[in-house]
C-alpha cells in the first residue's frame, strides 16, 4: 500500500486530536474513495451526456429526480436492516 503525507491546519490537527480513537488513516481512504466514485461518475455523465439537447433546466430537473431516488433507496436500505 502507497503511503502519503497529508498537510491541516492546526485547528483540525486540534480537533481530530479530540477523537484519538478514530482511526483517521480509514477515515482519509474512505473519503478519497468516495471522491474517485463522484467523479468517475461526473467523467461518465460528462461523456454520456457530451452531444445532449437537454436544457439546463431539464438537466437540473433530472438531477433532482436521481438525488430523490438515491435518497429514497438509502432510506430503504436503512429501514430494511432495522
Amino acid at each position: 500500500m502507497a503511503t502519503i503525507t497529508l498537510s491541516i491546519p492546526e485547528e483540525i490537527k486540534i480537533q481530530m486530536e479530540k477523537f484519538e480513537w478514530l482511526n483517521w488513516s480509514a477515515i482519509a481512504r474512505e473519503a478519497f474513495q468516495r471522491r474517485i466514485k463522484q467523479l468517475q461518475i461526473l467523467n461518465k455523465l460528462e461523456k454520456d451526456f457530451k452531444n445532449s439537447k437537454l436544457s439546463d433546466k431539464e438537466c437540473l430537473e433530472l438531477g433532482k429526480q436521481l438525488k430523490d431516488s438515491m435518497c429514497q433507496e438509502l432510506r430503504d436500505k436503512t429501514q430494511s436492516r432495522s
